[in-house]
């Protein structure tokens, strides 16, 4: 399984992380002879698959899960700039120290792991540089973390009542946009969730 660290979140202790765990064709950091891109297309083999039980961890550490899929405090989505990521945060000891290091800014970013399906790379040259562009994959987890791969992405805090006011809001098939990011880079609710 490879590893990836991009994102962009935000969250309060009761409410939900929000962010970007992928952005689609921005270069990582230099991952050991090579950079790589994730393209458009690349998380629809999961996204389209109702039983992909992603996890969401505390830097990719599975004994520190922050949230799942199949129960639904993991919410994932896609639009222009990436893979969206929604974790209600868990009343436990690291979710807490967790929602803190992101409000003081301490924690900011994300990352992700991930399977290259068959075919679902292919390499090119430029200036010299190895550069990979994943095209499919079958995602595993996403993670809060404090060293990224991708240095762009970004993580903040939502607060629960945004949160379930929005939720309300969708439901009704209104489009609305949440102001009660305490930071962040562009997340509101009308990029997915």
């Amino acid at each position: 399984m490879e590893r990836r660290a991009l994102g962009s979140f935000t969250a309060d202790a009761a409410g939900e992380l929000i962010g970007y765990a992928s952005l689609f064709d921005t270069l990582s950091e230099n991952l050991g002879g090579f950079r790589e891109k994730i393209d458009r297309a690349a998380f629809r083999r999961t996204l389209e698959d109702d039983t992909a039980d992603v996890r969401a961890l505390m830097n990719h550490d599975t004994a520190m899960v922050l949230g799942r899929r199949q129960n639904g405090t993991l919410k994932l989505s896609t639009d222009d700039r990436g893979l969206k990521v929604g974790i209600s945060v868990p009343d436990t000891s690291y979710g807490r120290d967790l929602v803190e290091l992101v409000r003081r800014g301490d924690v900011s970013q994300m990352s992700f792991g991930f399977v290259v399906a068959p075919n679902g790379d292919h390499w090119t040259t430029r200036d010299g540089e190895r550069i990979r562009t994943v095209t499919d994959l079958q995602l595993v987890e996403v993670s809060v973390v404090a060293i990224p791969a991708y240095t762009d992405t970004t993580v903040a805090l939502r607060s629960r009542d945004g949160w379930l006011a929005a939720d309300r809001l969708r439901r009704l098939n209104l489009s609305i946009g949440i102001s009660g990011l305490a930071a962040g880079d562009g997340c509101n609710d009308s990029d997915g969730f």
